[in-house]
């Protein structure tokens, strides 16, 4: 009987649910709470969105899809552990994208949405001072979402949403420990140049901010490990 209350209770808002739970999954990984690798049993997500396992595999195969779920079968739903291929293939993306987000952006441009953006910038730099970490990781990835927003492609913000939510995996995996993991500078010399309307040097500070956040990760291969040691070894 309970089961099927708790479908009953499903049906009305059942793709709301889903994407709840899908947008709950995505913002704990932008902010590193959850780390790659961590099981996502369906039981415990519903009882904390109260949904049924139904939706809750719903929204874990959606993520799946996306690249930011693994799920495996007998095993259950894991959060992605991406390897250093995945990582370079993840700023290639990015690189092919962003310019193009940016120039759009900037033929889009409002007092609006400059005014949105320096709101965002106050945001990060705030975090930074006051040293929220948690808090600057998602804001990062949220600056970038937000001119992919602006831009009014939505074949290209869908695509952005699950590039940034792969590179947070991918830099709480890979990340230097003493660097940044996307500088609030970067972000503003940005947001001057959609102000300026100049395209050359929003896209070209875009790109060079891409290629500086995948530099500062440590994508070493295992198999590489192995050759080089075996080449060691057997001389």
């Amino acid at each position: 009987m309970a089961a099927k209350t708790r479908q009953k209770s499903d049906a009305p808002d059942a793709s709301d649910r889903v994407s709840r739970i899908r947008e709950g999954v995505t913002a704990a990984i932008l902010e590193h709470r959850l780390l790659p690798g961590t099981k996502l049993g369906e039981d415990e997500i519903g009882d904390i969105y109260g949904a049924s396992r139904t939706l809750v595999r719903s929204a874990l195969q959606q993520l799946a899809h996306e690249g930011i779920v693994n799920i495996e079968k007998n095993r259950g739903a894991f959060v992605a552990r991406p390897t250093p291929a995945d990582a370079r293939e993840v700023f290639e993306a990015r690189r092919l994208i962003e310019p193009s987000i940016v120039d759009r952006a900037i033929d889009a441009v409002s007092p609006a949405w400059l005014d949105r953006l320096q709101h965002h910038l106050t945001e990060e730099r705030e975090a930074e001072l006051r040293g929220d970490a948690r808090a600057s990781v998602r804001l990062s990835g949220e600056f970038h979402r937000l001119v992919a927003e602006m831009s009014g492609h939505s074949i290209y913000l869908g695509f952005l949403k699950e590039l940034i939510a792969r590179s947070s995996l991918i830099i709480l995996l890979y990340r230097r420990h003493d660097t940044p993991a996307c500088g609030t500078d970067h972000h503003a010399g940005i947001a001057a140049a959609i102000r300026k309307r100049d395209k050359a040097r929003a896209g070209a500070l875009m790109l060079s901010h891409l290629n500086e956040i995948e530099a500062e990760l440590f994508l070493k291969d295992p198999a590489a490990d192995e050759l080089r040691l075996a080449d060691v070894l057997g001389a």
